[in-house]
């Protein structure tokens, strides 16, 4: 299936009316899933032409993923990556460890952007940065798609070579995200260290559901994903 490829318009738009010099893309994933950090990744790419099949994570294979991460690691002007681990999502809540991963990821660029593209319509850096949100900025924003799959891939990856030490739990085939098999191992198992304790995936797990954190309501309706099977 062929997509519109990314482009620079928001990028432009930033630079005339803001005066801005350096715009950085974020993009985060992890967001729904049951265990692992939320990842999020900032990626500065300057007005340069995008790679070819350039587009959000999701509308990718994982195979041409994979090569388009490689290509990206040496064709953007920088990135860096951000995490917040899963005892920091139960403690925080999901939108203070959005931010926490963001925060960390910019502040891993060499040079502090001058304004941020935001996937999605909440902006959940706060005040401390210009911020320009942007509706699926992961399928029409250069900088924003590129953020995208090397957030995916690179928290894809590390998934995987936890697999060996966990491996009932086929964290290789889904990422920490919501399967069957995980399913079938959080009941047989019980969650691990690595899993999310404020989830309500454990509401479904009597023999577990003692060891639910409980988080506050305005973060529990960010969770409303969090039971299905796409990722």
């Amino acid at each position: 299936m062929a997509y519109e490829p990314p482009t620079h318009r928001v990028e432009r738009s930033l630079r005339a009316t803001l005066g801005v010099r350096t715009v950085a893309g974020v993009d985060e994933v992890g967001r729904g899933a049951w265990a692992g950090p939320v990842t999020v990744c900032a990626a500065v790419t300057g007005l340069r032409r995008a790679p070819e099949g350039l587009t959000d994570s999701k509308l990718i294979t994982p195979k041409r993923r994979t090569k388009m991460a490689a290509v990206l690691a040496d064709w953007v002007t920088s990135f860096a990556l951000g995490h917040a681990s899963p005892e920091e999502i139960d403690d925080l809540g999901m939108t203070a460890a959005l931010r926490l991963a963001a925060e960390r990821a910019l502040g891993g660029l060499p040079e502090r952007p001058d304004a941020v593209i935001l996937d999605g319509k909440h902006n959940y850096l706060g005040g401390s940065w210009r911020v320009r949100t942007v509706i699926k900025g992961d399928q029409s924003c250069v900088a924003v798609a590129a953020a995208s799959v090397i957030a995916k891939v690179r928290r894809d990856a590390a998934m995987a070579e936890l697999d060996a030490e966990y491996r009932p739990f086929a964290f290789a085939d889904n990422a920490g995200y919501p399967s069957p098999v995980h399913r079938a191992a959080l009941e047989e198992l019980g969650p691990t260290v690595l899993h999310r304790l404020s989830w309500s995936y454990l509401d479904a797990l009597p023999r577990w559901q003692h060891l639910k954190k409980v988080r506050r309501l305005d973060e529990q309706v960010e969770q409303g994903e969090q039971l299905g099977f796409d990722f």
